[in-house]
């Protein structure tokens, strides 16, 4: 087996909080773009995962053991203290956005840790505490579009403007609310065809108008097909929905 992954829900704002447990010369799977940021704790280092807009394939030594958690759209920039739009695609080191000497502090205190997932969310929970919470219209904006609301209706429901609602998307998520809606529409996609929906009537329930179009939104997002992300998916020995957003 490739894998083992676990998750569960954080008190934070909807955060879950993973460890995945590499096995040697094992398949590892690609991270699917979801909207999500990532807060990493990889060895002895704390990294943040931004927004991805595409594939991102993890190249860790295999063996390893990682431990993360990650934030629902919209959720993370408050706590980080940084626009989405500044961390897409990319996975830094945790120093690089706080000071040097508080990273350190924070570090030494998850190495020392029995839990490292429990550490990682006491920290985010610690620093929620401190920074206050997410944009509420931003979240509102996320949770109607994971529901399949269009971006015109999701726009007029929280008062927002077309330029204001892309201007504050890019600093919650990343990227526009189009571009969020595509990466939202295609994990309902993947989630009901994992759960045994035919590929058609997945396209169809997620949002799309056909499969060719789920089809082209794979290539496009995924860069792979349906068929082959879940052939790699049955080689992993724990299900997870799109990767689990480590880094090297």
């Amino acid at each position: 087996m490739g894998e083992r992954y676990e998750e569960r829900e954080s008190c934070f704002h909807g955060a879950i909080v993973w460890t995945r447990q590499d096995r040697a010369h094992g398949p590892v799977r690609p991270v699917l773009p979801d909207g999500c940021m990532d807060l990493l704790w990889i060895g002895d280092r704390l990294l943040v995962a931004g927004p991805d807009t595409h594939a991102y394939e993890p190249s860790e030594a295999a063996g390893g053991r990682f431990t993360g958690i990650r934030f629902a759209p919209g959720t993370a920039p408050a706590l980080l203290g940084v626009p989405a739009h500044e961390l897409r695609d990319l996975r830094v080191d945790l120093a690089d956005l706080w000071p040097g000497a508080h990273v350190r502090v924070l570090t030494e205190r998850i190495a020392a840790a029995t839990d490292p997932a429990a550490a990682l969310e006491a920290l985010a929970l610690r620093r929620a505490a401190a920074t206050g919470p997410p944009d509420p219209l931003m979240r509102s904006v996320a949770v109607q579009l994971a529901q399949g609301r269009s971006v015109a209706a999701t726009a007029d429901t929280v008062g927002l403007g077309p330029r204001q609602l892309h201007r504050r998307a890019l600093a919650a998520f990343g990227y526009g609310p189009k571009t969020l809606a595509r990466v939202l529409r295609l994990q309902r996609a993947l989630a009901l065809v994992g759960s045994g929906m035919p590929y058609a009537d997945a396209a169809l329930a997620a949002g799309c108008t056909d499969q060719a179009h789920l089809a082209r939104e794979m290539r496009e997002l995924a860069g792979t097909t349906l068929t082959a992300y879940f052939a790699a998916s049955a080689n992993s020995e724990t299900a997870q929905p799109s990767g689990s957003r480590t880094t090297a």
